[in-house]
């Protein structure tokens, strides 16, 4: 019998504490679809500093991610905040490493989403989201945004996009994530876990 993968990654890197906060939100969605079940993982920050080195498990929050997370994963949704429009380098570097599943095209077929924070309203949600999107297309992977039959999408006055969830931290990180914002990410999680389900 043929095992069938029922794990959707959420995968994020978070300064504040917006996107891991998203990250759990998304996961809920992930769960709402049965059968399905989210796995929720960070990667450590990246060191200016060669000698820097992370402790091998975070002092909170998530787990780091594996590579073997993303091989037996049944999809993807990665999270980030926004760096000056594209994701953040400690989840570039941890994507950048991903060459040998490139090479046997383990992600190939599976379906991905993406979610972001940022400071200011139009400070590139909408480039760091397709940023993640960019090495995902590479891998052959089938990306899945936020439809407008999602009514929050239409109704929101803060962050959420067709390109993914997104949230309007504020200047000072501090912003509470607005009703809307929590269910787009509740349906991001949603639509990508039955999205997955459909292509295992």
């Amino acid at each position: 019998m043929v095992e069938v993968m029922s794990e959707v990654l959420v995968l994020y890197y978070s300064l504040h504490g917006a996107t891991a906060e998203m990250a759990n939100l998304v996961a809920r969605g992930v769960e709402k679809v049965a059968g399905m079940n989210a796995k929720i993982r960070t990667v450590p920050p990246v060191s200016a500093n060669c000698e820097a080195i992370a402790p091998a498990v975070p002092d909170q929050g998530a787990p780091y991610a594996e590579l073997a997370d993303l091989e037996n994963c049944a999809g993807l949704i990665l999270g980030s905040p926004t760096r000056y429009g594209n994701m953040a380098a400690a989840l570039k570097y941890f994507i950048d490493g991903t060459s040998s599943q490139w090479l046997s095209g383990a992600l190939a077929g599976k379906p991905a989403s993406f979610f972001t924070s940022t400071s200011s309203l139009h400070g590139g949600q909408e480039t760091t989201l397709l940023s993640m999107m960019l090495p995902l297309m590479h891998h052959g992977m089938i990306i899945s945004g936020l439809p407008y039959s999602e009514p929050a999408l239409l109704t929101t006055r803060t962050g959420g996009t067709p390109y993914g969830a997104s949230h309007l931290a504020g200047v000072d990180s501090d912003m509470p994530i607005s009703e809307d914002e929590k269910a787009l990410c509740i349906a991001l999680g949603q639509r990508l876990a039955t999205l997955a389900q459909k292509l295992v």
